[in-house]
């Protein structure tokens, strides 16, 4: 039984292609969004390993502080 949810209209999820960074590491599944990384190459945060750029279809979020910049 669920109390409060009848007639409710589900909310679409927006979705598009978005740039990311997936650990270079063949037996690591790390990755990080590009508008979440601290540096402009990041390590892996798992395995410290470097880092390529990539894309998926992931759900939209909005990131609003700017990048950190690595002096």
């Amino acid at each position: 039984m669920a109390f409060g949810r009848r007639n409710q209209v589900e909310e679409e999820i927006k979705t598009e292609d978005t740039k990311i960074w997936a650990c270079s590491a063949e037996d690591c599944k790390g990755w990080m969004r590009d508008n979440f990384k601290s540096e402009d190459t990041p390590k892996c945060p798992l395995c410290k390993e470097d880092m390529v750029t990539s894309t998926k279809v992931l759900q939209v979020v909005d990131n609003p502080h700017p990048t950190i910049k690595s002096s």
